[in-house]
């Protein structure tokens, strides 16, 4: 039968300073208060997130219809890059419990080796989450369009291939019968935005019309965001319907009724709110696990010169843990409420 002591400590002992309380460091209670500041400060941005949702529920953007794409796949994979990402995350704060652990037994090329993969999964992470930033910026190729009842709708579907435009009237660089081939979506985003496209003819650049050589695009489906005089936000419009309004709208030679993607002045996937929130709450995240993986970097270089070996413990490793289990925990709740919920 095992019998464990316990030491009385006198009063003057216990608060006459010099010592800790709580028999732990310095600076372990120093990271401890300064995530639970974070903390505090991610959690008021989550409310304030939440509480702005409620107030515009049915326009907010679903989380599985915005984000949906992989790199080099295209669209039509609900959130799981996204999955992958947390998944990633995940398993760098399993490998960096697997440092902090070689770090208690004093086996330097196991923490070593830990932080390395430590460091490599934050990389991973900080580039995904560029690449999203990139993706959720630039939007669809079908935008969000303003139909001809003043409401204004998502499109989703499969955007049939723009094949190549011919030029049926010359410009300042282009002669007519000239067949143009390159750059072709990104000039008819453009054009577009301008209100340059009207009845299938496109005007470019320089001046020059060219018809659109377009293949058909398939399972368009509207889904209202903005009401106007005869839909209400909320209603789906699919089928020839949908892209009857969506052509109509397009091909109106009006500017300004279509928007791609999103910034801090226009938002393709619903309420401008929702752009605002995206960028400061994923970036002020995305700006603590850079730190972290910095952190890792600078701290692991002191393991590979054997700073921490020759003070006889890795506690500098243990605080940095501190750190990026925070970083780790708060992407879960940042996860569920903004992708998920």
């Amino acid at each position: 039968m095992t019998r464990t002591e316990t030491s009385t400590v006198d009063t003057a002992t216990l608060w006459g300073g010099k010592i800790s309380p709580f028999s732990t460091s310095y600076g372990k209670l120093m990271m401890w208060f300064f995530l639970i500041s974070d903390a505090l400060t991610f959690g008021g941005l989550l409310v304030s997130y939440g509480f702005t949702r409620h107030s515009a529920q049915s326009a907010w953007p679903i989380g599985e219809e915005t984000f949906n794409s992989l790199p080099f796949l295209g669209h039509g994979y609900p959130l799981l890059y996204v999955a992958l990402m947390t998944f990633i995350l995940i398993v760098s704060s399993v490998t960096m419990v697997l440092a902090v652990e070689a770090g208690h037994r004093m086996d330097k090329k196991g923490v070593i080796k830990w932080m390395i993969a430590t460091i490599i999964g934050g990389f991973f992470f900080v580039g995904s989450q560029a690449w999203e930033w990139y993706h959720f910026i630039h939007g669809s190729e079908f935008g969000k369009i303003e139909l001809n009842d003043g409401s204004r709708a998502i499109v989703k579907g499969h955007f049939g291939e723009i094949k190549n435009f011919t030029v049926i009237e010359s410009g300042k660089h282009h002669s007519k019968g000239a067949v143009i081939t390159k750059d072709l979506l990104h000039t008819y985003q453009h054009a577009a935005l301008d209100g340059k496209i009207k009845d299938g003819t496109i005007t470019l650049h320089d001046g020059s019309k060219a018809k659109i050589n377009k293949a058909e695009d398939e399972h368009v489906k509207l889904i209202i965001k903005e009401d106007g005089a005869n839909f209400s936000t909320g209603k789906t419009i699919e089928g020839m319907e949908a892209k009857k309004l969506y052509w109509e709208a397009m091909n109106s030679g009006i500017p300004n009724r279509v928007t791609y993607g999103a910034n801090m002045k226009a938002n393709e996937y619903g309420p401008q709110q929702y752009a605002q929130y995206f960028f400061f709450i994923t970036g002020f995240h995305g700006f603590h696990v850079f730190s972290g993986v910095i952190i890792n970097i600078i701290i692991c270089i002191g393991v590979v010169m054997g700073v921490y070996h020759k003070r006889g413990h890795y506690e500098m490793v243990e605080k940095t843990g501190l750190y990026w289990h925070f970083v780790d925990l708060v992407w879960v709740f940042v996860f569920t409420f903004f992708y998920l919920i």
